[in-house]
């Protein structure tokens, strides 16, 4: 095994010694990714802030590994390529939960009516009855948690109507997304169609903007086993839901997010984890068994928490206001427009960030709340890494002659 450095080619280090250790191929494919991402940080560590080409040992022929916050692209192989899904259709129908949560149209507290479509749904499921009634909070937990396909066609139908209404929602919410290599024909992602597909890096996108916007997800998705109570007219059971996400048990940062598994697609996994204030999704696609989704999936969350650093800086500091030239007011009041955050894998001290103001003297009327007013530009090591705009947090309209008149008078009355 080599890794390159340089554009040059250069032995791996012979981390188990001379003798040989007989494990299974898949158990071993897993520890070995592991060794490699612990490799990998110690190179890093003696190179201290050279960027490393890493070769991270997986099996699945797509892959990819971002940083949540920043979506900034660690790692990936064939991550554009177009595969069958499988189950992790469904991050999408939560997402679309979710932001109906949100708007109102819809409440965790709603009954649910499971319809003879969503009961019909083979595949994973959690056995729910024609008729039977849930809350939307448990049908969330059935598709999250069992991956349940009755339970995603049942809150598909209770949000738009019709599978096939919300189907047309998720297409456009993946439009919306820039998700430019997918396209959806069910929401639990039981089709074999050749027309449903996405890709590694669409399946980070909406990833990331369902953990990014509605981190209460995770409420759900680290649930490892819990019961539910199946009520119909054959009388009352109790139903145990089991995680279908063995890295919880696995990995003591997992924290979520979906499997996947058909014999089209194969095995699949968006895999969410979080650790010292550094959130990852790595996916797997098209791994050939359940064991290499996993250790794909652990390796690359590996490798990113040990070559990752983040600067933020959350922009509290109050900024003086700018003089305003021709105004109602004399000054503008500014801020700034968000936080900034600088996602590091070549091992830089951060600690040497400097942050540069950029702002004009003076300012013109009229002033518009949320306009530019100048930036806020980061550098490290002289290089600017980014910026956050600086803008106005209040209107000042253009003085007309009453205005100049008002103060000439009250002025005089002073």
């Amino acid at each position: 095994m080599v890794f390159f450095m340089f554009g040059k080619r250069f032995p791996c280090i012979n981390l188990t010694g001379s003798r040989r250790i007989a494990m299974p191929s898949a158990a071993f494919r897993r520890v070995r990714g592991i060794l490699w991402a612990m490799a990998m940080a110690l190179i890093l560590s003696f190179f201290h802030g050279v960027p490393v080409m890493a070769n991270v040992a997986v099996s699945s022929p797509s892959v990819i590994l971002i940083e949540s916050s920043t979506g900034e692209v660690i790692y990936e192989i064939n991550s554009t390529e177009r595969r069958s899904p499988a189950s992790i259709t469904k991050i999408m129908t939560l997402l679309l939960t979710f932001e109906a949560i949100e708007s109102g149209k819809v409440s965790l507290t709603d009954q649910v009516v499971t319809s003879e479509h969503a009961s019909s749904m083979g595949g994973s499921q959690v056995y729910l009855a024609q008729g039977e009634v849930q809350t939307l909070d448990t049908m969330i937990k059935c598709i999250a948690v069992s991956s349940g396909n009755d339970a995603s066609v049942a809150v598909a139908e209770h949000i738009a109507g019709s599978e096939e209404a919300f189907v047309a929602l998720m297409n456009e919410k993946a439009q919306k997304l820039g998700m430019a290599d997918t396209h959806f024909e069910d929401c639990c992602g039981l089709s074999d169609s050749d027309n449903h597909y996405t890709s590694a890096r669409d399946v980070a996108v909406m990833s990331r903007e369902l953990t990014v916007n509605h981190p209460e997800v995770f409420n759900y998705t680290k649930i490892w086993m819990e019961d539910i109570t199946h009520e119909t007219r054959q009388g009352t059971s109790s139903f145990t839901l089991s995680s279908t996400n063995k890295l919880l048990k696995q990995y003591q940062w997992a924290t979520g997010l979906k499997t996947g598994s058909t014999s089209k697609a194969k095995y699949c996994f968006s895999a969410t984890a979080s650790k010292d204030g550094i959130d990852l999704i790595a996916v797997v696609m098209g791994a050939p068994d359940y064991k290499t989704r996993f250790g794909d999936a652990q390796a690359l969350l590996t490798y990113g928490f040990n070559v990752c650093n983040i600067y933020i800086d959350e922009n509290q500091d109050a900024l003086a206001p700018l003089p305003v030239e021709g105004g109602t007011a004399e000054e503008a009041a500014i801020e700034y427009q968000g936080e900034f955050r600088y996602l590091d894998i070549a091992g830089n001290d951060l600690s040497a960030v400097e942050k540069v103001m950029e702002l004009p003297e003076t300012v013109q009327a009229p002033v518009e709340k949320g306009a530019e007013a100048g930036r806020a530009r980061y550098l490290l090591n002289g290089t600017e890494i980014g910026s956050v705009p600086l803008v106005y947090a209040e209107d000042v309209e253009k003085a007309r002659y009453t205005d100049y008149l008002r103060k000439v008078v009250e002025g005089f009355f002073l």
